[in-house]
């Protein structure tokens, strides 16, 4: 049984410091605010893999949940930051008229980046909401 709780933790440390190492590129980045988020975006959820990787024992889910879960936060997690990296590189604004006011992309990122963030929010929600049930099942069994 592959031990997804020291995975996460794991995964959670390594995504912290590939944020940590986009923060020293920020100056360097087309769109230095989008880079800013970017470094956001990576410290934040490794910090949240670290999170779930602690509350892992505390949840009850089926193996098949386990495995999807696990696999739906890491994708989350890390295509989150690379594709707010490579807008901050690429000049997309569409989804992020924030942090990328004032760009705008190609057509071709544009959709890559917004398919792309899409499908983020998508396996995030599903990812948390089976957490949830995982969380609330274990507690129900004290």
């Amino acid at each position: 049984m592959p031990n997804f709780s020291q995975r996460l933790l794991t995964a959670g440390m390594l995504l912290f410091l590939l944020g940590l190492f986009s923060g020293l590129v920020i100056a360097e980045m087309p769109n230095s605010r989008m880079g800013l988020a970017a470094h956001l975006e990576g410290v934040m959820n490794g910090m949240f893999l670290i999170a779930a990787g602690l509350a892992w024992k505390r949840m009850s889910l089926t193996t098949f949940q386990e495995k999807l879960v696990y696999w739906l936060l890491l994708y989350g997690s890390y295509a989150n930051f690379a594709l707010i990296q490579s807008a901050s590189v690429l000049g997309t604004s569409e989804m992020t008229p924030i942090a990328g006011e004032g760009y705008t992309g190609s057509a071709m990122a544009e959709l890559l980046v917004n398919t792309g963030l899409v499908s983020v929010a998508l396996t995030m929600i599903t990812a948390v909401i089976l957490m949830l049930v995982g969380l609330v099942r274990y507690r129900s069994r004290d």
